[in-house]
């Protein structure tokens, strides 16, 4: 699967959810990457394929869901971390500094941990979408401390105009407890 340009589509309704990911998946040529109910009662849709096709299918997401639709974005050429970190298969052999970045909406915490990955040197831990967590998500990341520090302001910039940030924090030295938790 080519995952150089990716799409999402939050929407505030399983149901409407559903429909809206058949809908993206037939109104052009993409691949479905995740299709799924989050909390509280959200679904996310994020598909790929070249730009043009996921800018397309974005749209129609977005028509289909109306104003049950919570957030979205197309990244054309999305980091190589964030799809690993999103499927909880990222490889992280030691934590370093540790950075999080909590947002509102599952969508902008995937532009916030793409922005967060390409702007320093830092491998992404985990996204983290909204089971549990009241409908937010966050991303953690490690490096060095000035990367990480580098990578949240960044992940927080690349937020842009979606759901807002909720909280951020960098630790330069988490407890061995702590990262035994995140790996």
């Amino acid at each position: 699967m080519n995952l150089r340009t990716i799409g999402c589509v939050e929407l505030n309704s399983v149901a409407l959810g559903m429909h809206t990911a058949d809908e993206m998946l037939k109104a052009a040529s993409v691949e479905l990457v995740m299709a799924r109910p989050t909390c509280p009662g959200r679904y996310i849709v994020v598909v790929t394929g070249d730009t043009g096709a996921v800018k397309s299918s974005v749209e129609v997401g977005c028509e289909i869901g109306a104003d049950m639709v919570v957030d979205h974005f197309t990244i054309p050429s999305v980091h190589e971390d964030v799809i690993p970190a999103l499927s909880g298969t990222s490889i992280v052999p030691r934590i370093d500094a540790l950075g999080v970045i909590e947002t509102c909406t599952t969508a902008s915490c995937i532009l916030a941990a793409d922005a967060a990955a390409k702007a320093a040197n830092v491998s992404l831990i985990e996204v983290r979408m909204a089971a549990g967590l009241g409908g937010k998500a966050y991303v953690t990341m490690t490096g060095d401390v000035g990367s990480v520090k580098a990578s949240v302001e960044a992940g927080i910039e690349g937020v842009g105009d979606g759901g807002p940030v909720h909280s951020h924090v960098v630790i330069p030295s988490p407890s061995e407890e702590i990262k035994e938790q995140l790996i």
